[in-house]
C-alpha cells in the first residue's frame, strides 16, 4: 500500500515539476518578448523625438546656431556618460593620446555629419530629410564595393535604385523646396557614408590601442563627443555664431534651455536604446524596425510642422519610405545567404 502511495506521490511530484518547468519557461519567453517590445518602443520614441525636437529648435524657435546646438548636445552626452562611468554603471575606455590620434579622422567626419544634419534640417521638412537620407545607402554600397570589394545582389541594387528615384521625384515635387537645405543634405549623405566606411576601416586599429583591446558603444560615444567639443568651439568662431549668441533673446528663456537639454538627453538615449534593442532582438529586426520607424516620423513631421504638400510629393515620400523597407529586407536576405 505504501509502495503504491509513494508511486502516486512521485507521479504527482513529477507532474508538478513538469508543470512548474512549463510555467517558468513560458514566463521566461514572455519576459524576453516584453523586453524586446519595450526596448523597440524606447528606441523608436527616442530616435523620432530627437529629430522632431531638433527641427522644433531650429525652425519653430528659429535658432540660427546649429553648431552651438550640436556642441551643447554633445556636452550633455559627455557629462552623463562620464557620471555613469564614474559610478560603475557602464564601462568606458580611458582616452589615451594614441587612441585620440587614431580616432581623430573619424571624429572630424562625425562632427561634419552632425553639423550638416542640423543645417539641412533647418530648411527641409522632416519627411524629405528622411527620404533624402536614403541616398546615404547608395553611397555606402558604392564605397563598400570600392574599398572592401563587397558585392551586393540584384535585390539590394533594385532597392537602391528605387531610393534614388524617390529622392529625385520628392525633390522635384517638394512645395517647400530650399536649394541651400538640399545642398547641406547631399553633403550630409556623403559625410554619413564616409563616417560608416571610415569607422569600419579604423575600428580594428582603434581596438589595438585600447587597454582592454575592445571599444564598446559607450566608449565610442564618450570618445566622439569629447573630441567634438574643441572642434565645435573652433567652428563656432569660424561661422561667427558667437555674435548671434550674444544678441539672441532665446538664451534668456528657461523653456528654450529645457528643450535644448532634452534634445541632448535624447541624443544619448538613442545610443542606449539602440544597444538595448539590438541585444534583445538582433541585427535583422533592428534594421527592419529602423526602416519602418521612418514612416510615423515622416507623418508626424508633416502634421506637427504643418508642411505644405501635394499628392505627388506625398506619393514620392511614401515611395521612398517603402524603398527603405525593401532595402532592409534585401540586406537581411543577403546576410542570411552569406
Amino acid at each position: 500500500m505504501n509502495t503504491f502511495e509513494n508511486k502516486d506521490n512521485d507521479l504527482e511530484t513529477g507532474k508538478l515539476i513538469k508543470d512548474g518547468e512549463k510555467t517558468a519557461r513560458s514566463s521566461r519567453v514572455l519576459k524576453i518578448h516584453n523586453q524586446a517590445l519595450l526596448s523597440g518602443f524606447a528606441y523608436c520614441i527616442s530616435s523620432c523625438s530627437m529629430i522632431l525636437i531638433n527641427k522644433f529648435v531650429l525652425s519653430s524657435y528659429d535658432f540660427n546656431a546649429g553648431i552651438s546646438l550640436m556642441l551643447y548636445q554633445n556636452l550633455i552626452s559627455v557629462i552623463i556618460v562620464s557620471i555613469l562611468s564614474f559610478l560603475g554603471i557602464i564601462s568606458t575606455e580611458p582616452l589615451t593620446w594614441r587612441l585620440v590620434k587614431v580616432w581623430f579622422p573619424v571624429n572630424v567626419i562625425f562632427v561634419g555629419m552632425l553639423i550638416t544634419s542640423m543645417f539641412s534640417l533647418k530648411y527641409i521638412n522632416v519627411a524629405m530629410v528622411t527620404v533624402l537620407k536614403n541616398v546615404t545607402n547608395v553611397i555606402t554600397a558604392l564605397g563598400e564595393m570600392y574599398l572592401f570589394s563587397k558585392h551586393h545582389d540584384s535585390r539590394v541594387w533594385a532597392a537602391l535604385f528605387l531610393m534614388i528615384i524617390s529622392a529625385i521625384s520628392g525633390g522635384i515635387t517638394d512645395l517647400s523646396f530650399h536649394a541651400v537645405g538640399y545642398a547641406w543634405q547631399i553633403i550630409n549623405c556623403f559625410l554619413t557614408a564616409s563616417y560608416s566606411l571610415t569607422l569600419r576601416r579604423l575600428m580594428d586599429t582603434a581596438k589595438q590601442v585600447t587597454k582592454s583591446g575592445n571599444l564598446n558603444e559607450f566608449s565610442m560615444v564618450l570618445l566622439n563627443n569629447t573630441l567634438s567639443l574643441p572642434l565645435g568651439i573652433l567652428l563656432i568662431f569660424i561661422f561667427n555664431e558667437v555674435d548671434y549668441l550674444t544678441r539672441t533673446p532665446l538664451l534668456r528663456l528657461p523653456t528654450f534651455w529645457f528643450v535644448m537639454t532634452l534634445s541632448g538627453v535624447l541624443g544619448l538615449a538613442i545610443s542606449f536604446t539602440s544597444m538595448w534593442f539590438l541585444h534583445q532582438t538582433g541585427a535583422t529586426t533592428y534594421s527592419l524596425v529602423g526602416s519602418l520607424n521612418k514612416i510615423p516620423l515622416s507623418i508626424a513631421g508633416i502634421l506637427i510642422f504643418k508642411v505644405p504638400t501635394s499628392l505627388e510629393n506625398s506619393a514620392s515620400i511614401f515611395f521612398g519610405l517603402i524603398a527603405g523597407v525593401i532595402f532592409a529586407r534585401a540586406k537581411m536576405r543577403e546576410r542570411s545567404q552569406t
